[in-house]
């Protein structure tokens, strides 16, 4: 940006020192205040101010001026945190519930029913009424459907036996992998068969004189078949160790009761009953695969609803 100015003599250039003077003053205003840098040439004006510490917004930073990332676990946003399911025990989930369970829980108020009739009523009129609910070879030969109904309504022993914890335990846990009608079907088929099988040999036997005529008459009620049908099915949804446990405990109990040979014919029952549910599991498996496939389906539907 030098004005040349040609004078008087031929050839020789004049140069104008009041522009140079002009010119260098503009260029020291266009400095860099901190660096002291001259401005790049060809560029606009550069600007003239420092830029701040912090980033602003849609601003990249360089690589020598970006922080070092520190060494260390990522923290987790808490949308995220709360968002992960926990898994915390619920125990109430062991006894049965309207929602849940509701063929459990209607037939247990069943059953704790007739066990306080059965408690504080008249012991003749108790004796009576188990008589005519008893699933002997006499009453299967008239009426069988009303008798092998009758004689789950009651529990052996009352609430306070073995068979009645076993009885919530157990079906609670099958209603809630298989669902009601599938839970309500296998301790129906354990209690029937079983008892099926027991008192039909003891019909061959008195028709053919091995037995006494009394034995038609044989008192048998109770919901120990299908109870001990449904721990049999149950086992085969465990986990290998709880099912090995659950099988030797409560299969170790029965052969010891029919060793002791106090009641063979119910303890034969018992094993059979046992038997019936081991036979279920490809069917209860199945039954549990299907029930956990539609929760999801379902979950859907209602949230689209």
């Amino acid at each position: 940006m030098r004005h040349e100015v040609w004078g008087a003599t031929e050839g020789a250039p004049h140069v104008d020192r009041t522009v140079d003077r002009t010119v260098a003053t503009a260029d020291a205003a266009l400095m860099d205040p901190e660096s002291g840098a001259p401005p790049l040439d060809g560029l606009p004006r550069q600007r003239t101010t420092s830029l701040a510490p912090s980033w602003s917004v849609g601003a990249v930073p360089s690589p020598a001026s970006a922080p070092s990332p520190s060494v260390g676990p990522v923290p987790v946003p808490p949308s995220v945190a709360r968002s992960v399911p926990r898994r915390l025990p619920r125990p109430w989930l062991l006894l049965p519930s309207p929602l849940g369970t509701p063929f459990t829980l209607a037939y247990a108020l069943v059953l704790v029913a007739t066990s306080l009739v059965a408690e504080y009523a008249d012991p003749s009129f108790v004796h009576v009424l188990h008589q005519a609910s008893s699933t002997d070879v006499a009453h299967l030969m008239r009426d069988p459907l009303l008798v092998l109904v009758a004689s789950a309504l009651w529990v052996a022993g009352g609430v306070t036996s073995p068979y009645a914890l076993g009885f919530l335990l157990v079906l609670t846990a099958l209603e809630r992998r298989t669902g009601s009608r599938r839970t309500a079907g296998i301790f129906l088929l354990g209690h029937v068969l079983a008892t099926l099988a027991t008192e039909v040999p003891v019909g061959f036997a008195v028709l053919v004189g091995h037995l006494p005529g009394s034995s038609l008459h044989r008192l048998d009620y109770g919901i120990s078949f299908g109870v001990a049908a449904c721990v049999g099915a149950l086992a085969g949804l465990l986990t290998p160790w709880p099912r090995c446990t659950v099988l030797v405990v409560f299969g170790g109990s029965l052969v010891a009761d029919l060793v002791e040979f106090a009641d063979p014919l119910t303890d034969w029952g018992h094993l059979m009953a046992l038997s019936i549910g081991i036979g279920m599991w490809p069917v209860v498996r199945r039954w549990q695969r299907a029930r956990t496939s539609s929760r999801p389906a379902a979950a859907v539907t209602a949230s689209g609803c």
